[in-house]
């Protein structure tokens, strides 16, 4: 090697921590403008909200005010609601959105892997597959209701349906695109078809898995809260329903708000879950 080249290449190794550095301090000063161009913008569309509601321009009593949802969520806190702690509600829905979110992503997964490992399994199930997955889930809710009453199960029931048809034809589409090389060499190696299953076909879908399981929940909340809303003794879709019903646009909002921490807070879990698991993919701000 010429000393032009090894002094080349010195120079480069040198600037490489030093362009490490600048592209570690873009990200963290991108980071700061995103969050405050959102934490603004939350503000701007809040206050419009509330000045145009006060001035009369869009009816206070239909569309409530930032204020009094924020009296409503301070009431609900301090002092309750008319079916107990504000905690006990929010509980209530989010155990049975959870064990709805397990069951649907257990069995979305394990379907799916199956269908997307057994070609024949694939080609007999899969009309079936089609036409449930074009029935609106969210009519089966009062079926649900009927078939196992107004406790959790027929909420739990409702989430499942929910979670189970994302998680499985991610699960499916991820089986199916395994480097079909890795699947070869595993065999040549000896390795059966339960191993190359478990070693290499589901760490290669895994991320395909995590991809759906940020929307599954979401989806998991959702038929909770349907369920309840239709019939249900406890919970935060029954706080929706009580709130409609006496026209407490306020309550509705403040539910609302209260379901939304909730799915952000299990955003939050999911995306720390899923970089402590990928941490050998490099982040958006190494690319």
């Amino acid at each position: 090697m010429s000393p032009e080249v090894l002094d080349t290449a010195v120079v480069d190794t040198a600037k490489t921590p030093g362009r490490a550095h600048s592209r570690a301090r873009a990200a963290r000063k991108r980071k700061i403008v995103v969050g405050a161009a959102r934490v603004l913008l939350l503000v701007a569309v809040l206050g419009l909200w509330e000045v145009l509601s006060r001035a009369k321009v869009i009816d206070p009593f239909n569309f409530s005010m930032p204020s009094k949802i924020w009296d409503q969520i301070h009431t609900w806190v301090m002092h309750g609601t008319a079916l107990g702690s504000l905690g006990e509600q929010i509980w209530y829905t989010l155990h049975e959105a959870l064990l709805g979110w397990v069951i649907g992503v257990v069995a979305g997964v394990i379907f799916g892997i199956a269908l997307g490992r057994i070609a024949l399994l694939a080609d007999v199930l899969g009309p079936y597959i089609k036409v449930l997955n074009s029935i609106p889930r969210i009519v089966l809710a009062p079926i649900f209701v009927i078939w196992f009453g107004l406790g959790p199960a027929s909420k739990v029931a409702s989430a499942v349906v929910l979670v189970f048809f994302p998680v499985f034809f991610n699960a499916f589409q991820g089986a199916r695109e395994v480097d079909r090389n890795l699947v070869a060499n595993a065999r040549i190696l000896g390795a059966s078809d339960r191993r190359v299953t478990l070693q290499v076909v589901i760490p290669s879908a895994t991320s395909w898995i995590f991809t759906s399981l940020h929307v599954s929940f979401g989806f998991a909340l959702i038929g909770a809260i349907v369920g309840e809303y239709i019939g249900a003794t406890k919970g935060i879709g029954l706080l929706v329903a009580q709130s409609q019903g006496t026209f407490n646009a306020a309550g509705v909002y403040a539910a609302m708000v209260i379901l939304a921490v909730v799915a952000l807070l299990a955003e939050g879990l999911l995306t720390f879950a899923e970089r402590r698991i990928f941490r050998w993919k490099p982040s958006e701000s190494d690319r």
